[in-house]
């Protein structure tokens, strides 16, 4: 994938593009929906897949009291949007003065003149420019004036309901992690470098675990879950903990994984976590001993939903 980022960094025109334009967070089953219409149309015409997308996030910058927690980071989110076949991505950088410019003139200056668009593909709730006055409707009337077909995707549905990163974004704060995984079309997934933690696990407890260190904005509600554990290209199971360590009266946030069946040290090292299901909320346990036995459940409860559990396949 050919990455530009900064429109003023777009120094050439891309073969007969088929345009698709959004924040495309999560890069859920309904992006996913677009991206393959896109790559369709240009595969059809021998033209170039291209996505626009925006960094930092808009509501980052329009409306910075909502605290939007993103789901993806931007290299995570151009290794998704190649997986899908997008072929360039175009990361515009969005600040006050961007935010400022008029549904016609991002058509005119953005879409014709920059990027010379053979076709525009966007979801069916897109919207755009000063105020987000810039419509579907909007961009379908211009399209003869410019030059390029226009076509709207239809929302994605699951559960009788529109796939959408806010949803999505909803159920994860909910640690409705299971439900979230399907559309997303794959586990959520964090990911960041093993650090030493206090080694209560493998002295006090006896159940080692690895703690992390991760930058990832959005992390699903504090608790115990069976997840899927990425290191170096392998995949194991095993019982992560996001939370405050109550019966330790601690208040810093940790993320911690017990790898089952693995014995080695791994300090230092990159991990993925994908969240499979949530097993419970985290408890404050009267001791040290009690909190140890509902451990040990908690890995026996992991064990039997990665064992049993159906759930969409990794990307």
């Amino acid at each position: 994938m050919f990455i530009i980022k900064g429109l003023e960094n777009l120094k050439e025109r891309y073969r007969n593009a088929v345009l698709t334009i959004g924040n495309f967070d999560g890069v859920h089953i309904g992006h996913q929906k677009i991206f393959r219409n896109v790559v369709e149309r240009a595969k059809a015409i021998k033209g170039t897949s291209l996505a626009v997308t925006f960094d930092p996030h808009p509501l980052k910058v329009i409306a910075p009291e909502r605290g939007v927690r993103l789901m993806t980071s931007f290299p995570e989110k151009a290794r998704l949007m190649e997986l899908f076949g997008i072929e360039a991505l175009l990361c515009i950088h969005f600040d006050r003065e961007f935010a400022n410019t008029k549904p016609d003139d991002f058509i005119r200056d953005v879409i014709a003149d920059r990027i010379g668009a053979k076709e525009v593909i966007v979801g069916h709730s897109y919207v755009f420019g000063k105020g987000k006055k810039g419509s579907t409707a909007l961009l379908r009337r211009r399209s003869g004036k410019y030059g390029f077909t226009f076509r709207v995707v239809r929302n994605a549905r699951l559960y009788s309901e529109v796939v959408s990163s806010s949803r999505i974004r909803s159920l994860l704060a909910r640690g409705r992690v299971c439900e979230s995984s399907w559309l997303l079309g794959r586990p959520y997934m964090i990911e960041g470098k093993v650090v030493r933690g206090a080694g209560r696990g493998g002295s006090l407890l006896h159940v080692p675990t690895a703690n992390i260190e991760t930058s990832n904005e959005l992390v699903p509600k504090e608790g115990v879950y069976a997840v899927k554990v990425g290191l170096e290209g392998k995949i194991f199971d095993g019982a992560a903990n996001i939370g405050r360590n109550p019966t330790f009266g601690e208040q810093r946030m940790s993320y911690e994984v017990h790898i089952l069946d693995f014995s080695e040290n791994i300090l230092g090292r990159g991990l993925k976590l994908y969240f499979i299901d949530r097993i419970r909320d985290e408890k404050t346990f009267p001791d040290f001993k009690v909190l140890h036995e509902h451990i040990l459940r908690d890995i026996e409860r992991a064990k039997e939903i990665l064992r049993t559990k159906k759930y969409p396949k990794f990307l």
